[in-house]
């Protein structure tokens, strides 16, 4: 590394990068580690970026990938800053001590956004506090949406988790450069972004590349190849064109993300329906990753840190007046959720007797929360006992009606709790104990592998993070896993538990929840 009157010099395997001090860290934004996914290469898998002469400045964050912007529901709750521009491949790097010779803990970032929004822009999710504390922190951006996740006959599945990977590798190549331990790398990511760090995990490909990952609020999943083709012909129907690459490749990209906000309208956790996913590919993604994961051999010397917010679902539903949309729907939104889970008749009747007072639309949140996150993680946690650690994140929003909802944590995590951004969510006031006391435990992590609670065992333990001193919970929502254990519709039960109610009429119920709900997201 070398410095200047305007920054520090660091030389990577592609270019020399200039990046700033800000507050006594080297923060380097922007720097490309493949190529723009345009022209020739849409669609297709990332390529190194081309090499560069002199200097290239790295002040700066690069451009975001085409999005199309959150609906009048969200916007007041998540920012997603727009980078105009082609090279949207491109990562930023935070760190205290830029040179070869600090070999300090790296944490990798995978932004959330359903994999059609979000990025490493972001200023939630800026590395400060981490390279503050001894952790050289990168944020990766990635191509989203149908440029991303579309299912194509004449193009590679899952470009997007493909660039995720092609990050990978560049920061175990050059990290060294920036202070980091190539063998110290923890892969971490929220929502989609967990998601995408348990797919990876699982993947071939990775094997070796990372010491540590936290999972917050998302499992390792995969989506059914045949939801996202539906998406895709959506598109296509709509634009009058064939459902392929090249046809889509040929569309002027405004268009493209206007169609695809449309045709996603009701692709939400509750709601399931067509949506933009991860699919298995015979490659990158041989099989289900939550298999590979728990009955396979795959990164098994990985120490993992995963976890959810208390009323993830309250995110989902608030804005815009779903919350009480579903509570009128009743009967309707049960058997929806109940279909959307594969759950019997006992899963709702469990939860109600073990939720006294709530009302139709907490039982389904709680339901599908349960069913996206906390069972999968449990049963990851289950299959790793003793090199994995589970937190709930607790305190609720000021903002009326999110709760400890989804996303919420971020700012905490980050130690960026004070910017506007953070604020949008959590509301005036929140307690900055709170934050030091997650931020902490996250750096404990990634530099030692112990976030300072024990491990999980027979006794199922998991940190609370609310108001006070962090507090550690023996087999909290137990009683909700071992009611999902026995009743829900998982593959090994049996045919017995299917709900009662036909499938066309369960069909029907679904169809009828997102019709309503998605009049009122309009």
């Amino acid at each position: 590394m070398t410095a200047d009157r305007t920054g520090p010099v660091v030389s990577t395997t592609h270019g020399a990068v200039r990046g700033r001090f800000e507050r006594g860290t080297a923060v380097f934004r922007g720097i490309p580690y493949a190529a723009p996914p345009f022209g020739a290469l849409r669609f297709r898998p990332p390529r190194p970026p081309e090499p560069w002469d002199g200097v290239r400045d790295a002040g700066a964050f690069g451009p975001t990938a085409p999005k199309p912007p959150y609906s009048e529901a969200f916007a007041p709750y998540l920012s997603d800053p727009v980078v105009p521009g082609d090279d949207c491949l491109n990562l930023n790097v935070w760190t205290p001590e830029p040179g070869p010779g600090a070999r300090l803990p790296v944490l990798v970032w995978l932004h959330g956004g359903a994999l059609t929004r979000g990025s490493s822009a972001v200023p939630v999710y800026d590395g400060g506090a981490f390279a503050r504390d001894g952790v050289v922190c990168v944020s990766v951006g990635y191509r989203l949406g149908v440029e991303g996740y579309g299912l194509f006959p004449d193009a590679p599945p899952n470009p997007g988790l493909r660039d995720q990977l092609a990050a990978l590798r560049w920061v175990h190549e050059n990290i060294t450069a920036f202070g980091g331990d190539p063998g110290r790398i923890t892969l971490c990511g929220q929502s989609a972004g967990a998601i995408s760090t348990g797919v990876l995990l699982a993947a071939p490909h990775t094997q070796g590349l990372v010491r540590r990952a936290v999972l917050q609020s998302g499992a390792p999943e995969v989506c059914d190849r045949d939801k996202v083709r539906r998406m895709v012909r959506r598109m296509a129907t709509r634009l009058r064109i064939p459902a392929t690459a090249e046809a889509f490749a040929g569309v002027d990209r405004d268009l493209l993300l206007r169609v695809q906000a449309e045709a996603g309208r009701l692709s939400s956790p509750v709601l399931g329906g067509p949506a933009f996913g991860i699919v298995v590919d015979g490659d990158l993604v041989p099989c289900d990753p939550l298999k590979a994961l728990t009955e396979g051999t795959a990164a098994r010397d990985v120490e993992l840190l995963m976890g959810w917010t208390r009323d993830e679902y309250r995110l989902w539903l608030v804005p815009g007046g779903l919350l009480e949309r579903i509570d009128r729907l009743g009967a309707v939104a049960l058997a929806g959720a109940m279909a959307r889970c594969r759950a019997s008749h006992d899963v709702p009747r469990g939860y109600r007797a073990l939720h006294p007072g709530a009302g139709t639309a907490e039982i389904v949140g709680q339901m599908v929360t349960d069913h996206l996150l906390r069972a999968p993680l449990h049963r990851l946690a289950d299959a790793r006992p003793g090199s994995s650690y589970l937190y709930e994140f607790a305190w609720p929003s000021r903002l009326p009606g999110l709760g400890a909802c989804h996303a919420l944590e971020l700012g905490f995590v980050f130690g960026t709790g004070d910017t506007p951004e953070s604020r949008k969510l959590a509301g005036e006031g929140a307690p900055r104990e709170l934050g030091e006391a997650m931020h902490a435990a996250w750096v404990r992590f990634v530099t030692h592998g112990d976030p300072g609670w024990p491990a999980w065992n027979a006794r199922h333990p998991v940190r609370i993070f609310d108001d006070g001193e962090p507090d550690t919970a023996y087999g909290p929502r137990d009683a909700e896993m071992a009611l999902w254990s026995a009743a829900s519709t998982l593959p090994q039960a049996p045919r017995t538990a299917v709900p009662r109610a036909p499938g066309a009429e369960v069909a029907a119920a679904m169809r009828r929840l997102r019709r309503s709900v998605g009049a009122l997201r309009r």
